[in-house]
């Protein structure tokens, strides 16, 4: 067998949250990893000695809105630097494809970009454009609910009619046939909010039939957060379709410490159904400015304004008192506009990160001219502040946070773990000296602590010599995975 690099010496980690292991990893020449046992008469034209480094599965960002960065940005460097490797896309039920505008651009469609990165109006076109850039990290894609919406709804301000409902059942069989992994929902946003239970459960059914999976950004994450996890169990449930949450949280002061309440419900529904859930590593969440969050209980932070780019940067109470205006009319006068908004407790992030179930995803929004600091420090941040310096789990764990638990959910073949003829997604680190660098002040910083990254065999991190150019894939659903024979439209009358 042919090797293209050897790592010696390092601290394995599997992603499987054992114990780590005194292991030499090859990479072959097909980017395939080779497990041999220490010392092994093997050579290799790079030879890496890791002595003191941990060496753990590149990790997977199940949660972004890179959709059209991968393509228009595809260096990734805010990813390739923390140690990611490949990133789910499509979350928060807003993809870019399949989508044709016919006008303006919805909200929150346009927190993954213009209108004219909207160009994509079958999936098949997306595949290609990420294949062309040949992004520096994989991608899997799941199909946005508010982006079928968007194609065959007049009006996104009401539910969708059988027809419509038909349309987009039609719009996504078609994408999964054409390798997208699932379906994604925001329906906590207005542009899909007046969306019933069972509009998405009719596509539920096209999600099953393929062998797909659901993710929700649920109906609220506020007051209502039990309904709306029964509503998400539910939904996935009509066709036992896995669940998986997105970025779990109890928002607002008003919900503060119902996170053992929260986790009790979703153990008690999890008995009979498989879910998981994601969650990012910090105490303040990021989105559009929305006046249904404006509220004087926490901090909100101004990241950016069509109509008032100079206000960018400055506490939205800051900006109000300035114009002696409540801040609710601030808010109406800057938007469109981003805002980080300061609207969990730093327990019930604790609380649900250490939940078994509990996947790291960043939510970062990278066309944010500034971010928050999570687009670029949400993995280091698990790593060197929750697990090394405050102890919150184990390194095992933590790593299999971000790798083989992700690559099991969301049916990543041979990725997630370091283990024989896997894909050689590969992270080498410091766990002495991992720290995430991104502040809410300064947010584009790269991560100390990350020494090199290989993404299918191919060195990627850092830029240097050794790393000859992009090799991230497009990762379409797993051909073995079994789709469920069914009728595809055996409720969608039943549906008004």
């Amino acid at each position: 067998m042919k090797y293209t690099t050897v790592i010696r010496g390092a601290r394995v980690f599997d992603g499987s949250g054992s114990e780590e292991k005194d292991l030499d990893i090859a990479i072959n020449t097909s980017g395939e990893i080779s497990v041999h046992t220490p010392g092994a008469d093997i050579s290799a034209k790079h030879v890496i000695d890791a002595e003191g480094l941990c060496l753990a599965p590149g990790f997977i960002d199940v949660h972004t809105h890179d959709d059209t960065s991968v393509i228009k940005t595809p260096g990734m460097e805010f990813k390739i630097s923390q140690g990611v490797t490949t990133v789910v896309v499509g979350n928060c039920g807003i993809s870019a494809s399949p989508v044709t505008l016919s006008g303006h651009l919805p909200n929150p469609m346009n927190l993954i970009g213009k209108k004219e990165d909207f160009i994509y109006p079958e999936f098949a076109d997306y595949v290609k454009a990420v294949e062309h850039a040949r992004p520096a990290v994989n991608v899997a894609a799941l199909i946005g609910h508010t982006s079928l919406r968007n194609n065959h709804l007049s009006d996104l301000l009401r539910p969708a009619n059988e027809g419509e409902i038909i349309a987009m059942q039609l719009q996504l069989r078609k994408a999964l046939e054409q390798g997208a992994i699932g379906l994604s929902s925001g329906l906590a946003y207005d542009s899909a909010f007046e969306a019933p239970e069972s509009e998405v459960k009719a596509l539920i059914e096209v999600v099953a039939n393929a062998g797909g999976i659901y993710t929700t950004h649920m109906r609220t994450e506020f007051d209502g957060i039990l309904n709306a996890i029964n509503e998400a169990f539910d939904t996935a449930g009509h066709r036992r379709v896995p669940l998986i949450i997105s970025h779990l949280k109890c928002a607002g002061a008003a919900n503060w410490g119902r996170s053992d309440e929260v986790l009790k419900l979703i153990s008690e529904r999890r008995k009979s159904h498989q879910f998981a859930c994601d969650c990012y590593p910090y105490s303040a969440s990021s989105s559009n400015l929305d006046p249904g969050q404006v509220t004087d209980e926490n901090d909100i932070y101004i990241t950016w304004s069509d109509p008032h780019p100079e206000k960018s940067g400055r506490l939205l109470a800051d900006i109000a008192a300035k114009w002696d205006l409540p801040l609710l009319d601030a808010a109406y006068k800057l938007m469109p506009a981003g805002a980080v908004y300061y609207c969990m407790s730093e327990p019930d992030v604790q609380n649900i990160l250490k939940y078994e179930k509990t996947m790291i995803g960043s939510d970062g929004l990278p066309y944010d001219p500034h971010p928050h600091p999570r687009l670029w420090g949400a993995f280091p941040r698990v790593l060197g502040h929750y697990c090394r310096d405050f102890s919150l789990f184990d390194l095992p764990t933590a790593i299999h946070k971000m790798t083989g638990l992700p690559a099991q959910e969301f049916r990543l073949h041979k990725r997630g773990q370091i283990a024989e003829g896997f894909h050689a997604d590969l992270v080498l680190f410091d766990f002495e000296k991992i720290k995430d660098m991104a502040t809410y002040e300064n947010p584009k910083q790269p991560a100390d602590g990350i020494k090199m990254v290989w993404v299918n065999g191919i060195p990627g991190y850092p830029k240097g010599k050794q790393s000859p150019g992009r090799a991230g894939k497009l990762l379409k659903k797993y051909a073995g995975q079994p789709a469920r024979p069914g009728k595809v439209f055996d409720t969608a009358q039943k549906n008004p």
